[in-house]
C-alpha cells in the first residue's frame, strides 16, 4: 500500500467558517452531537485563529480548564451549577466547551441557567457549546439552542488516515509494506464513512495490525464493529452472513441488473447522467430465494446488510411503533452505505384500518423517507402477500425495479440441488441431479434443500452415504407448496405477469 500521499485539505475548513459566524453572531448556546471530542477541539483551535477569544473546556472529572493559554482557570467551577453561574455572571466574551453535559440537563436549575445564558447571547457575550454523543434538550431550551452539525471525515481524509496507519505499521515492522488491493482499500473507506475520525482510525488500525494486510475478508468485522459503535436503536439487526451470487441459483436477470449497479453504489456518488441506485422490491412464491437474494445484494455491493423485521415494528404503546420505524431508518442512514433489507414488508407497512391510523402514518413516514433520503441506503424489500401491499408502495418509480421470483425452472432446480449437495460435502457428480430436477417440477428452492436434508438423515440412520434414490424418495414423499396453495400461486403469477420483471 502506497503511503506517500499528500494530506487533504479536510472537511473542517467549511466547518470552521460556519462556526466562526455563529460565535461572532453571539449565539449563546450551541449544541454539537458527536463522540469525536478530539475533532471538536481541533475545530475550535482552527476557529480561534479567526475569533480571538479565551477558550475553556469543562468536564465533570477535571472541572474547568483553559485551552488557549497555559494559565489556571477560575477557581470553584467544578460542579455543573457553579460553572453555569460563572458563565452567566461573566462580563466578557469566552468560549466554553461543556463536554458530556447531557446528564445534567434534567436539573431545573441547570436548565434555567442555560436559558438565561442563551437569552443574553449577543456579539461579545460568552458562548456555551454543549458537546455530547446524544443531546435531548428540555423543551424550554430547544428554541434557544443553535445545533451545529460537525462534518464527518471525507473519503480523502479517510484514505489519508488509512495510509497513515499503514505507514505506522510499516515503521514498526522493519519497513515491510502493508499488503492491500485497491478494491479492498476502496471498500474499507466506503465502510468507514459515517464514523467519527477516532472511531474510523481504530477500525482501520485493527484491520491492518491483525496481519499486516487489508483484504475483503476484513470487511465483515469492520462492518459489525461499526454497527456496534453507532449503537443503533429501533428493531434493526446486523446480518453478519451475506452471500455471493455463486451460492444463488438462477435469477439471471436479477443478477445482471445488480452487477451493473454495484460499482456505482460502492462509490457513493454516481457519474453524470445516472442516479444512485435506490432499491428493489422482490415479490414471489415463498421459499424461492428472495431472502437469499437480499443477502447476495449486500455481498455483491460489499456493504453491510441490515435486516428490519417489519412485523416487529409494532408496539402496543401509542407512538412507539412510529418511533421504532424512525429510529431504524435513522440508524440505516448512519450505517450508509448499506443494504436495508425490509423482510416481509407487507407485515409492517400495510394499510390496516383497525389500528387507529398507525399503519397509515408509518407508511406515510416511510414513503417520505424513501423520497427524501440523501444517504446511500439501498432498499431490498421482500413480500409474499401482494394483497396486503398498498398501491402507493408498488407504483412506478417508488423502487428502481420490482422483480418477481417464481418457482425455479428445471435448470435452476438442478443448480439448487448441486449447491446444497456441495454444502454438505457431497460430490454432486455422484448424483443424477438431472433426473432429480426433472422429478421436482413445482418445488421451491427451500423444498429442494429440505429434500437433500431428509435424504441425509435417512442415509445416516442406516449408516451409509445418501444416494440419488434417497433424494428422489424425499421429493416424491412430500407435497410442495405449489400443490397445496395452487390457486393462490396462480393468482400471484397472473398479477405479477403485467406488473413486474421476472427475476429469472
Amino acid at each position: 500500500m502506497n503511503t506517500a500521499v499528500k494530506a487533504p485539505k479536510g472537511s473542517l475548513s467549511n466547518d470552521k467558517h460556519e462556526l466562526a459566524v455563529q460565535l461572532r453572531a453571539g449565539n449563546g448556546l450551541i449544541t454539537i452531537e458527536t463522540r469525536d471530542e478530539p475533532r471538536v477541539e481541533q475545530l475550535f483551535q482552527h476557529v480561534l485563529r479567526e475569533v480571538v477569544r479565551p477558550m475553556f473546556r469543562w468536564t465533570a472529572a477535571a472541572g474547568l480548564e483553559r485551552l488557549d493559554m497555559d494559565i489556571e482557570a477560575p477557581p470553584d467551577t467544578d460542579s455543573p451549577e457553579k460553572i453555569l453561574r460563572h458563565i452567566r455572571n461573566r462580563g466578557t466574551s469566552g468560549i466554553f466547551l461543556l463536554l458530556d453535559f447531557h446528564p445534567y440537563l434534567d436539573n431545573p436549575v441547570h436548565a434555567r441557567l442555560l436559558r438565561e445564558i442563551a437569552r443574553a447571547g449577543s456579539p461579545g457575550s460568552p458562548n456555551v457549546i454543549l458537546v455530547s454523543p446524544r443531546l435531548e434538550l428540555p423543551r424550554e431550551l430547544q428554541a434557544l439552542a443553535t445545533p451545529f452539525d460537525l462534518s464527518l471525515p471525507s473519503d480523502e481524509e479517510l484514505d489519508y488516515m488509512v495510509r497513515e496507519e499503514g505507514q505506522a505499521w510499516s515503521d514498526h515492522n522493519q519497513g515491510q509494506r502493508v499488503r492491500a488491493s485497491r478494491r479492498a482499500l476502496e471498500l474499507l473507506i466506503s465502510n468507514l464513512r459515517g464514523l467519527p475520525m477516532k472511531d474510523a482510525r481504530r477500525l482501520a488500525r485493527n484491520a491492518i495490525w491483525n496481519d499486516g494486510a487489508l483484504g475483503e475478508e476484513d470487511l465483515p468485522g469492520v462492518m459489525e464493529a461499526k454497527f456496534r459503535m453507532l449503537d443503533p436503536g429501533g428493531v434493526l439487526t446486523f446480518e453478519m452472513e451475506t452471500e455471493r451470487f455463486s451460492s444463488v441459483a438462477g435469477l439471471a436477470r436479477l443478477k445482471r441488473w445488480l452487477e451493473q449497479r454495484a460499482p456505482i453504489f460502492a462509490k457513493g456518488e454516481p457519474p453524470p447522467g445516472l442516479d444512485l441506485p435506490k432499491g428493489m422490491l422482490l415479490l414471489g412464491v415463498q421459499g424461492c430465494g428472495k431472502s437469499l437474494a437480499a443477502r447476495a445484494v449486500a455481498g455483491v455491493f460489499g456493504v453491510p446488510l441490515l435486516r428490519l423485521d417489519c412485523g416487529a415494528l409494532y408496539n402496543r404503546y401509542h407512538g412507539e411503533s412510529e418511533r421504532n420505524l424512525r429510529e431504524s431508518l435513522a440508524s440505516a442512514e448512519l450505517m450508509a452505505p448499506c443494504v436495508l433489507w425490509l423482510d416481509e414488508i407487507e407485515k409492517g407497512l400495510s394499510t390496516s384500518s383497525n389500528d387507529g391510523g398507525t399503519s397509515q402514518r408509518m407508511l406515510g413516514s416511510f414513503l417520505t423517507w424513501m423520497a427524501e433520503r440523501k444517504k446511500p441506503v439501498f432498499i431490498c424489500a421482500t413480500a409474499n402477500d401482494i394483497e396486503a401491499l398498498p398501491p402507493e408502495m408498488v407504483r412506478q418509480g417508488r423502487f428502481d425495479e420490482i422483480f418477481f421470483v417464481d418457482l425455479p425452472i428445471r435448470e435452476t432446480r438442478e443448480e439448487v440441488l448441486r449447491i446444497h449437495l456441495k454444502r454438505r460435502e457431497l460430490n454432486p457428480d455422484d448424483f443424477d441431479t438431472a433426473s432429480l430436477a426433472e422429478a421436482s417440477e413445482g418445488y421451491s428452492g427451500a423444498e429442494l434443500e429440505q429434500a437433500v436434508v431428509s435424504a441425509c438423515y435417512a442415509a445416516h440412520a442406516e449408516g451409509r452415504s445418501p444416494t440419488t434414490d434417497d433424494i428422489h424418495n424425499a421429493i416424491t414423499g412430500t407435497r410442495p407448496l405449489s400443490v397445496v396453495r395452487r390457486e393462490a400461486i396462480e393468482d400471484l403469477r397472473r398479477w405479477a405477469s403485467e406488473r413486474t420483471v421476472p427475476a429469472e
